[in-house]
């Protein structure tokens, strides 16, 4: 299989690029390297079914060739990078996904999404269950990441 890995620089998706390389599969890993980085795909350069792509996920992708998956991990995750980029956060989780969905659609490949529990902020209840609605502050300080995951999630159901 061919497939993309959106954050394939992150901690997360480069660890994902190496066991679908393990697997035998053709491996593009794109990241806009906001905090993502270089050295954890370090070990991957010289592979001949890994692809490095330095692009920002926001904007248009084009991509030749045929694409069998598309797994879209791309986001600050952590608090500190997501406080410190906050609308590159909202945009990855909005614009990204859109973008990304429309390649799937146009390559007819799978998509996963990379979502999180911070889709029901603080929760009142512990463990959330799938019928569990949530309690997101919008306008606080994680606003910006939970939003954006509820965001992708409603975007990709659509």
């Amino acid at each position: 299989m061919r497939v993309l890995v959106t954050g394939g620089a992150g901690f997360i998706g480069s660890h994902l690029c190496e066991r679908l390389l393990s697997e035998g599969h053709e491996v593009l890993a794109m990241d806009n390297l906001i905090t993502g980085s270089i050295d954890n795909i370090a070990n991957l350069a010289g592979n001949d079914n890994f692809t490095f792509i330095h692009h920002d996920v926001t904007n248009y992708i084009f991509m030749q060739g045929e694409l069998d998956f598309i797994f879209h991990l791309a986001s600050p995750a952590s608090p500190a990078d997501y406080l410190a980029f906050p609308i590159q956060t909202l945009k990855v989780g909005s614009l990204g996904t859109h973008k990304t969905l429309g390649l799937a659609m146009e390559k007819n490949a799978g998509f996963l999404l990379a979502s999180t529990s911070e889709v029901y902020g603080d929760p009142l209840v512990h463990p959330q269950t799938e019928d569990y609605w949530g309690n997101v502050n919008p306008v606080g300080p994680r606003g910006v990441y939970d939003e954006a995951k509820r965001f992708a999630e409603a975007l990709t159901f659509a």
